[in-house]
């Protein structure tokens, strides 16, 4: 079959076959090989799906696709734990317009090749419904590859066998200690947190204390202060709601001995407190929300200023500081979103309060490129943490590592080739999510995933998505293990 040759963005493709035909071979040529552990100049053969050789000057034999990939960098795809979906719409207006077909072609352009969601418990209905229809979804409608977590809100209804279901059809465990429910449970929360990590799970948990919450909104309400404007909204969840939060679920780790998982830490002293964890050798891991590395309080202060929303809050400027220090001392284990594809118009609706807010925004697109450019390139962090936090970590942690995370022979084809000089301004329009704007609109950035591969696949390039919805998969999965 002959050949032709396309082009774009300074990456030459020689293409053997159709595009909807995609070839058994790729051989990426020329690029900057980087993994967590250090960098290499060379080739990169991908064969059936995997990562089949790594060399300099590798041969391409018949019907091979080649990429030139002379200046640019070969990293792992990205791995987000953090996003949420709604595969399924219902008549509520309070969540996102993502669903995993929309929120994977966000993320694919973005670099990510895996994301998440996670599931509800569903009171009176059995375990096994509820995981085998979450996975049916992911079936259907994803195209980038997808783990699923199990958001329990009621631990007295997960029996033992139920731990061990969660567990052989690899979910993780996700907590809210914000929520009334946990405090009225908390024994119940704490026994279940200890069965989980005896089962090998890993129990995420949502660290803000209700009931400080719950008193801090209440005495702004009563002051007249309820509307998403000016600092009402930071005033709503002190930072010593997520500290106290964050002590507690320390504490927690100490007494059962189960891995935790903290999510989206915004502030210095609740990152403390789970470094003061980890010091004493527990296992403590933790989570960057990466609004945080980027913004501070004083975007509420805008007009539009609850575009900005999100649990916890962005922080001050000291505690922006902290954590780049601690992604870059090992002690922030991942950077990723906290993604919901809110539409501009329900971020900023009129009749939004501080009680009832629209939390979070679309990131699948923006996050690595915004990592790259206002961490690696400003001297912030290395390349190999970038894939550290991006990737590998995300996989060691949600047990999907050598097999995602790394560009390793053996390991999926979920590479992504970045142009570290293209420099762009981030544009509503150019949102693939179904959300279509987004907060940093405006925001000029350099350095930007070009091609994007799953799974030996080409599904990103020129702009454009490739793959169709129900070629990604479950990401098969396995006990976690330490970053």
């Amino acid at each position: 079959m002959p050949k032709r040759l396309a082009v774009w963005a300074g990456v030459a493709f020689a293409l053997a076959g159709t595009a909807a035909q995609q070839p058994t071979e790729i051989l990426i040529r020329n690029g900057l090989i980087v993994t967590s552990t250090g960098r290499v100049q060379g080739d990169l053969r991908i064969r059936d799906g995997k990562v089949a050789e790594i060399g300099a000057n590798l041969t391409a034999g018949a019907g091979v696709q080649v990429i030139d990939a002379s200046g640019k960098l070969i990293l792992p795809g990205g791995i987000d734990p953090h996003v949420h979906l709604t595969p399924v719409r219902t008549a509520t207006t309070m969540q996102g317009a993502d669903d995993y077909t929309s929120g994977s072609l966000s993320a694919l352009a973005g670099g990510k090749t895996t994301i998440s969601n996670f599931i509800n418990q569903v009171p009176g209905e059995p375990l096994a419904k509820t995981l085998t229809e979450a996975a049916h979804l992911v079936k259907k409608q994803a195209i980038a590859d997808v783990v699923l977590h199990y958001v329990v809100s009621d631990p007295t209804k997960l029996s033992p066998a139920d731990i061990a279901m969660l567990y052989d059809r690899q979910f993780t465990l996700k907590i809210f200690m914000m929520r009334p429910g946990f405090d009225e449970n908390a024994a119940s929360f704490v026994n279940l947190i200890r069965a989980a990590g005896s089962a090998g799970l890993l129990t995420m948990l949502h660290c803000e204390d209700s009931s400080i919450l719950t008193t801090a909104r209440e005495r702004l309400m009563a002051e007249g202060r309820g509307a998403l404007k000016g600092q009402n909204y930071f005033e709503s969840r002190p930072i010593v709601a997520e500290d106290i939060a964050t002590q507690r679920a320390v504490a927690i780790s100490e007494v059962t001995g189960a891995p935790i998982y903290i999510v989206h830490m915004s502030s210095e002293r609740a990152m403390r407190a789970a470094e003061a964890g980890r010091a004493r050798g527990l296992p403590v891991y933790t989570e960057v929300r990466f609004i945080y590395l980027h913004l501070t309080k004083e975007r509420f202060n805008e007009p539009n200023g609850s575009i900005y929303t999100g649990a916890p809050p962005l922080r001050e400027k000291s505690d922006q500081d902290y954590l780049w220090k601690a992604i870059a001392n090992g002690s922030g284990d991942i950077v990723d979103t906290d993604h919901v594809g809110y539409t501009r118009a329900e971020k900023t609706d009129p009749e939004s309060t501080i009680i009832r807010a629209r939390e979070a925004a679309n990131y699948l697109q923006d996050q690595m490129p915004l990592l790259y450019s206002e961490g690696v390139r400003k001297g912030r962090i290395t390349l190999e943490q970038m894939v550290a936090l991006s990737s590998t970590n995300p996989a060691k942690l949600f047990g999907m590592y050598p097999k995602k995370g790394t560009i390793a022979v053996g390991s999926d084809a979920d590479v992504v080739i970045w142009d570290p000089n293209l420099t762009k301004k981030i544009r509503d329009e150019d949102i693939l999510s179904n959300g279509h704007f987004s907060i940093f609109n405006g925001w000029e950035v350099t350095g930007w995933p070009i091609v994007t591969i799953r799974r030996g696949e080409v599904v990103f390039q020129s702009g454009r998505i490739t793959a169709k919805a129900g070629s990604g998969r479950m990401a098969p999965r396995q006990h976690w293990q330490r970053p």
